[in-house]
């Protein structure tokens, strides 16, 4: 349809149509008018409104979504389709890695693969847009949907971002049919509430936003996503979904964003418990005035627009606006052409899971799994030992993470299952030895959708089992962790450990002095400080989805080799929390000289630094880095200078090393971090190979928000350090010239 065709048909709609348009609603509603009576009363909705309603979203499967828009059709009165939309974060059948994990492959080509064959299993089954990539920026770990995020450094979520959206939506949104539209979110702070808290406060200065948490939104935005999502939480004290500066000024007329904003789930209602809105119809009128679009899961804009447009309290042309944006979403995506997009079940069949899926998803997972010790060289697993599979993550399927609410849970392949493909029939053995959880109350409301029961006798049995397992191997592998659902989502947590049962069952297989390899499946970094020395070897294997039992024992066995490394600190303590490798410099600095011990930045009780720092991960092999070296010392805005360094493989594996580029800023106008990532490469070496890498280094590189919040790079030194994470690096130094 032509954009004079949509003008034409937004200019002969009514004004309680236009508004229509602005409502999204779950699936439920669109269920049989007797089956949705309850879901209208809860709200406050009438079925008049649904008729006619603008977006769904989490309804899934070809035949419901052609059902649920068949039926809306005949009812709807000028034609125009539902957009159908879905949370599917990291995967729909076939799960991917959880985000923090698809950071930790520093690969956003692999990810964009990833999120294509998201976007062709989704479409399949008729969705057309996910609420996703999730691009919040955290350095908190107590905050549960740090899961959902690809880390603490501004450089590599933008990275991310942009990968993610590509992946989704191609170069550009068409009407293919294996595309869906993407919507960033969420807009914007989410990821820094005070307290690590679940939609708590956030307040921050304007040149921190825009430093660190702007970046990947922005770049979500300059790669084409249709959509945004508004945050729950307060920018400058206003909550976002009210927030015109936000919205309007920043988003619309600084970035040039043209799509569709909406509500996160019912935030639109929460202005009012946040205390900026008097009710209802003052909740309405703020929302439209800052640039919402769309509502999500509240009668707010349904109930309120009309009398606050006849009032003339709000201009028409504001729900005009948002009405024609909406319209323009669905254009694109060739609804009015196919409302379908193509969905069938025939086409769900030949590619929900199909081999080339499922191989990308083990690809993935085994890119993300991040080798954080083998001191002892235990891995990779030789032929001829005999092994003891324990531990509550020893052959369970639910490591797809809290958001992979479509995953087929059978089509997972557990750690056993990957284990036994590689191990001589006689050399596995296998034991619980505990359950992952032994008090679900820890999981609030979640815990009504589990089975938890378990007798006192099982847990005898249970740990009876893993000691004779053990006893019988020479290599204990341990797989623990937390439960899927206490991270995520109002998972906030001010304890990072595991739980104490899990850590008893440590206990115990240790006193056999047996090495241990100790696999931690969890949804965030753990501190683990009390745990390392007990253990000869330990992988962080997040929750890597539904190929994570072959992908782990690939690399348990040798047969592929480690390459993930942290997007994440992992802190040595919560009291250290927040703790991540980008801070600013202060004036009393642990190597500050002529200062008493005393009396400089530090802890008493405990070092500054993480246990395991952003960028860190071992391999099979070892990376040795030589002769940093320039092309020039100095240079002058508009020019660039090439940074290179040699790598060599000086050990007996193939592998592959991310080589990463910081920069410091020695003086600016404004205080400046330590070092800030500004550039990575991920390359394969073989062993005793030499492989030169080269950065370019531009003043673009060296832009920051200077004391006038002028975002411009200031002359003067600068250190450009290259290795093999954030706190093993290599220096030189040069000079942008004035």
């Amino acid at each position: 349809m032509k954009e004079e065709q949509l003008l034409h048909l937004l200019d002969s709609m009514t004004l309680k149509e236009k508004i229509a348009q602005l409502v999204l609603l779950t699936g439920e509603f669109f269920d049989s008018e007797e089956r949705s009576i309850g879901p209208k009363q809860k709200i406050g909705i009438t079925q008049d409104v649904i008729d006619m309603a603008g977006a769904v979203y989490n309804a899934f499967g070809a035949e419901e979504v052609v059902k649920i828009q068949s039926n809306y059709l005949k009812k709807n009165k000028k034609g125009i389709p539902l957009l159908i939309l879905a949370d599917i974060i990291h995967g729909y059948k076939t799960v991917f890695p959880i985000p923090l994990g698809l950071g930790s492959t520093w690969n956003p080509d692999l990810v964009r693969k990833c999120m294509e064959i998201v976007a062709d299993e989704t479409s399949a089954s008729g969705v057309q847009g996910t609420f996703s990539p999730m691009v919040d920026l955290v350095r908190d770990p107590r905050w549960g949907r740090v899961m959902e995020s690809t880390g603490e450094d501004a450089f590599l979520n933008a990275v991310f971002s942009a990968a993610m959206v590509k992946g989704f939506q191609g170069e550009h949104l068409d009407t293919s049919n294996r595309s869906i539209a993407s919507c960033v979110k969420h807009f914007a702070a989410y990821g820094a509430p005070e307290g690590g808290r679940e939609y708590n406060t956030v307040d921050m200065s304007e040149r921190r936003l825009r430093q660190d948490y702007l970046p990947a939104y922005k770049a979500a935005v300059d790669s084409g996503c249709e959509m945004v999502m508004t945050s729950f939480n307060t920018v400058d004290g206003v909550p976002a979904t009210g927030n015109k500066w936000l919205l309007r000024d920043l988003l619309r007329e600084e970035w040039g964003f043209e799509g569709v904003v909406l509500s996160d789930y019912a935030a639109t209602q929460e202005l009012i418990l946040h205390g900026v809105a008097e009710d209802e119809l003052d909740a309405a009128r703020l929302a439209i005035e800052a640039g919402l679009d769309m509502d999500m899961k509240t009668s707010i804009f349904a109930n309120n627009l009309l009398d606050l447009v006849n009032s003339g309290t709000v201009s028409e042309s504001l729900v005009d606006q948002a009405a024609l944006r909406v319209l323009r979403l669905k254009n694109k995506l060739g609804l009015f052409e196919d409302p379908y997009r193509g969905a069938s079940a025939e086409r769900e069949q030949a590619t929900l899971l199909s081999e080339n899926n499922r191989k990308m998803a083990r690809e993935a997972a085994a890119q993300s799994v991040v080798l954080l010790k083998n001191d002892t060289g235990v891995l990779p697993i030789q032929p001829d030992k005999k092994v003891a599979l324990i531990g509550p993550y020893s052959d369970e399927k639910m490591i797809c993470g809290m958001w992979a609410i479509q995953a087929d849970y059978e089509a997972v392949v557990t750690l056993k299952e990957g284990m036994k493909r590689q191990a001589a029939e006689t050399s596995l053995f296998h034991a619980k030895g505990c359950d992952i959880l032994e008090d679900y109350s820890v999981l609030g409301g979640m815990a009504k959708y589990l089975q938890t029961d378990t007798n006192p006798e099982d847990k005898e049995v249970y740990l009876s089992d893993a000691m004779q397992a053990a006893e019988q191997s020479d290599v204990i592998v341990l797989a623990l962790g937390e439960h899927m659902f206490q991270s995520g989502e109002g998972a906030s947590r001010t304890e990072l450990s595991l739980p104490e049962h899990q850590l008893l069952l440590l206990d115990k297989l240790s006193l056999l002095s047996k090495p241990i390899v100790l696999i931690l499946f969890t949804g965030r970094p753990l501190v683990l400080t009390g745990l390392v020395n007990k253990v000869a070897s330990i992988v962080q294997a997040w929750y890597p989805g539904t190929e994570t039992g072959d992908a782990l024992a690939e690399l348990l066995y040798g047969k592929r080799n480690f390459s993930g490394k942290l997007s994440m600190s992992f802190p040595h303590s919560v009291g250290q929390i927040p703790v991540y490798y980008n801070e600013f410099s202060t004036g009393r600095p642990l190597s500050v000289s002529g200062r008493s011990e005393r009396f400089v930045s530090k802890y008493l009780d405990a070092p500054n630094a993480p246990l395991f720092p952003f960028g860190y991960g071992l391999s099979y092999t070892n990376f040795e880095y030589s002769d940093l070296r320039l092309s020039h010392p100095s240079f002058s805005y508009g020019d660039t200078i090439q940074l290179s360094v040699d790598v060599t493989n000086t050990g007996e594996m193939s592998g592959a090393e991310i080589v990463q580029l910081y920069i410091r800023d020695v003086t600016g106008s404004v205080v400046r971090p330590v070092k800030e990532l500004k550039g990575f490469q991920k390359v394969n070496i073989e062993p005793g190979e030499t492989l030169t890498v080269l950065f370019n280094i531009t003043e673009e590189l060296l832009r920051f928000y200077t004391l006038e919040m002028e975002y411009k790079a200031e002359p003067g030194k600068f250190i450009a350090m290259i290795g093999t994470s954030s706190d093993s690096l290599l220096e030189t130094e040069f000079t942008l010239l004035p």
